[in-house]
């Protein structure tokens, strides 16, 4: 076979292996388990390794797109540098300077012995699994900006995706379904707020892909009419289009508050974007997001339970929510390590100490992504992971502004939605620091990059 023919592509081993690893995070409870996370790291490694090894042996190339996306690895470099530093032991004068209350801390656990160097962090071990979790993820955006280097891969990977969480949403739809409505869905995840979380990011890039593929056929005849009504039946436009209820079916089941509401939240912010940056906006893109908001509301949710979810949300006091208490705690525990923070990981650890409880008490996360990041990072580390997930986002946004191709407008439609929806979502909850989700994200964050820079600058197939 020609080795330069696209089936015989040196990377289409690593590729295969890339959508086999995107299927898998979710299904060992979404791989918040010590095995199923070290498994995960141990597979991105393996790509990695296996993708450098083909470089040094001049078979694989990079490409334009990862080139253009140097800001976002620049950030991501920096994230992980700052991660490792965290564990490197520093003379105890030096580290009084940077973080007094760590000093403190340690100076305590030494005890009269005494100590001459410690770390930034206070759990060594809860920083080193994050700093491989971390390595890992940034592993993961690399490659997927190296080998999704054709629109078929492109269209391969989100469709992946679209399989996984059509997958998760069928048997965690059915599980709950069986059970008569009784319990909430929550697919092979543990929590059913990870599993929503999930779903939506699933959601957000099918979402694109199907705007990917609309043909703004006009129908001025009945004729017409039906002719379009039956090719749309007859295309893989309408697999896509049933796949995509089926995740909303399952979305509603979760009874999920946040997880519904960044859903729809996104939705119609990504639609007035993208509606509102087109310079051909179509009658069936237009009509495609009025239909995901209508009938997936009205119809599939009041069928499916819908109304339970609001019932939720109405009836949600802050004093039966202790939400608001660990987010207090987590406040005080940045204000305690404001600049370099108490350590990658380290959140459950320490986080005991501010309401005298011992560790492994009600809380191992503080249910809100950006204070735990805050508390354990600083400032430091919380400006590098927002300025990366920022610049993601506007490279999304710029792309809907000035893409004409299709696909790309669709992809970036998607990115933009799945980065809006967990943004939104970060707020009250912790998804992102389940391996399975945060992986998913990195694939959502390079797919900005992908429809901003694919084909613009001749990257190379």
């Amino acid at each position: 076979m020609d080795a330069n023919h696209p089936r015989a592509s040196p990377t289409r081993h690593l590729f295969a292996a890339y959508l086999a690893l995107l299927v898998w995070a979710p299904i060992p409870l979404g791989s918040n388990r010590p095995w199923a996370w070290a498994l995960l790291e141990l597979w991105v490694f393996i790509l990695a390794i296996g993708w450098l090894f083909g470089y040094m042996r001049g078979k694989h190339r990079g490409n334009a797109v990862f080139d253009k996306s140097w800001p976002a690895l620049a950030c991501g470099a920096l994230w992980l540098g700052y991660v490792w530093f965290q564990l490197v032991p520093l003379p105890l004068e030096l580290l009084s300077r940077l973080s007094p209350e760590a000093a403190r801390w340690h100076e305590f656990a030494a005890g009269p012995a005494g100590l001459d160097a410690a770390p930034l962090t206070l759990d060594r071990h809860g920083t080193l699994q994050g700093a491989l979790k971390s390595t890992a993820y940034l592993a993961f955006f690399g490659l997927s900006l190296l080998l999704l280097n054709r629109r078929e891969r492109v269209t391969a990977a989100a469709f992946a995706l679209v399989v996984s969480g059509f997958a998760q949403a069928m048997f965690g739809g059915l599980s709950a379904l069986a059970g008569s409505l009784g319990e909430s869905a929550h697919g092979t995840f543990v929590n059913r707020n990870h599993y929503a979380a999930y779903l939506v990011v699933c959601l957000s890039v099918g979402i694109g892909v199907l705007i990917a593929n609309l043909t703004g056929a006009v129908s001025r005849t009945w004729r017409q009419f039906f002719r379009n009504l039956i090719a749309l039946i007859l295309s893989p436009r309408m697999l896509l289009r049933l796949a995509l209820v089926v995740m909303v079916i399952a979305l509603v089941l979760t009874r999920s508050r946040m997880g519904n509401m960044s859903f729809f939240a996104s939705l119609l912010a990504a639609g007035a974007i993208g509606l509102g940056f087109s310079k051909r906006a179509t009658r069936s893109m237009v009509i495609l997001i009025a239909s995901l908001v209508v009938i997936d509301i009205f119809i599939v949710g009041a069928t499916f339970g819908v109304e339970r979810v609001l019932e939720r949300v109405e009836q949600t006091r802050m004093e039966t929510e202790d939400r608001d208490e660990i987010a207090h705690y987590a406040l005080n525990l940045w204000r305690d390590y404001p600049v370099f923070g108490a350590g990658l990981g380290s959140f459950h650890a320490v986080i005991p100490r501010y309401w005298g409880e011992i560790p492994g008490g009600p809380y191992t996360h503080a249910h809100n992504d950006y204070l735990q990041f805050a508390g354990e990072t600083g400032v430091i580390g919380a400006a590098l992971l927002g300025a990366m997930l920022l610049m993601s986002l506007l490279a999304a946004l710029r792309a809907q502004q000035v893409r004409t191709d299709p696909l790309m407008r669709g992809i970036s439609f998607g990115s933009m939605m799945g980065i809006i929806a967990l943004m939104i979502h970060s707020a009250v909850d912790f998804s992102l620091q389940i391996p399975a989700v945060a992986l998913t994200f990195m694939l959502v964050l390079a797919l900005a990059w992908i429809s901003l820079h694919h084909d613009r600058a001749g990257a190379p197939a």
